[in-house]
């Protein structure tokens, strides 16, 4: 199964860019925004639930505290915790019920990551949904930083949204349903196209690319 790696990156970013004139334009504004990952595993889900509905600020403190009392954030660590331990750190009792119960599943054997890692996306992600808690971002973010699959299409994350009604140049934001259709150019390479974008919002708030009407 393919992954990204900076070569295969690349690759992609190339062939969006000779497919699509705006994805060029990026590229030769501000070249490619480093490959973010995160490891696989349980640890990695929790950090990326817990950084639900809160800023990236608020989502890095909580977390850097998690790391500081469950290091490594194994299963077995995480639910030794109690309540009161996790309040301290910032997470919210919905979230803590979250954690708790993907441990739950982690340790019984109802749930594996190792498995999740050999699925395609969509059974992977209906797989991970299962979880209460993981909601379809949660499972994509999940699959497009850790497993670094290629072809991931985020249409629910709100940078996705930002990036393409800039990049695009639209008179307003896209729904899901736009958003579905316009990365049907973009196979198999959305998970690129997602990272792009991202990126776009970034060097659009420095300034680095013209953001005038075409």
């Amino acid at each position: 199964m393919v992954r990204i790696t900076k070569a295969t990156f690349r690759e992609g970013a190339e062939e969006l860019a000779a497919r699509d004139a705006d994805f060029s334009r990026l590229l030769k504004a501000a070249d490619l925004p480093s490959l973010r990952s995160r490891q696989t595993g349980f640890g990695s889900l929790i950090k990326i639930i817990s950084g639900q509905q809160v800023s990236t600020a608020a989502a890095r403190a909580i977390n850097g505290r998690l790391d500081q009392i469950a290091n490594p954030l194994t299963p077995e660590a995480f639910a030794k915790l109690s309540a009161d331990d996790l309040r301290t750190i910032g997470f919210s009792r919905q979230k803590t019920s979250y954690g708790q119960g993907i441990a739950e599943a982690v340790l019984s054997g109802e749930f594996s990551f190792r498995k999740i890692a050999r699925m395609d996306d969509e059974a992977a992600i209906e797989a991970m949904i299962a979880l209460k808690g993981v909601g379809r971002w949660t499972a994509e973010v999940y699959l497009l930083f850790a497993l670094r699959r290629p072809d991931i299409w985020p249409v629910g994350d709100l940078g996705i949204v930002i990036g393409a009604e800039g990049l695009k140049k639209l008179k307003g934001r896209p729904d899901p349903k736009q958003l579905q259709k316009m990365g049907e150019a973009w196979r198999p390479w959305r998970s690129v196209a997602a990272r792009l974008l991202w990126h776009y919002v970034d060097v659009q708030r420095r300034g680095l690319i013209d953001t005038a009407p075409g």
